[in-house]
């Protein structure tokens, strides 16, 4: 799976979730203030994200660092390819 599969189906996730719109998906858009979401949201989408790439996601560290879209893809990103180096 390259990066922008990686982001377009984190993007499409979110945007069917949570009824986003895809032209507001920019990876500089903050969650809260330019997407809408809330605390609450946060919960259902490490929910989201770890259904759509089997790995868990909410005991790590990073995760509450996350603020914008682009923050999410960099960190789906790096677990994914940690996840492959370590089954390789």
């Amino acid at each position: 799976m390259t990066d922008q599969e990686i982001i377009d189906l984190i993007n499409s996730s979110l945007a069917e979730e949570f009824e986003l719109d895809p032209a507001d998906m920019a990876p500089e858009a903050n969650i809260y203030e330019d997407l809408g979401l809330d605390s609450l949201d946060t919960v259902d989408m490490v929910v989201v994200l770890e259904g759509a790439f089997r790995f868990k996601i909410r005991e790590e560290d990073g995760i509450r660092e996350i603020r914008t879209l682009g923050d999410i893809h960099r960190f789906v990103i790096d677990k994914k390819r940690a996840a492959e180096l370590k089954s390789a």
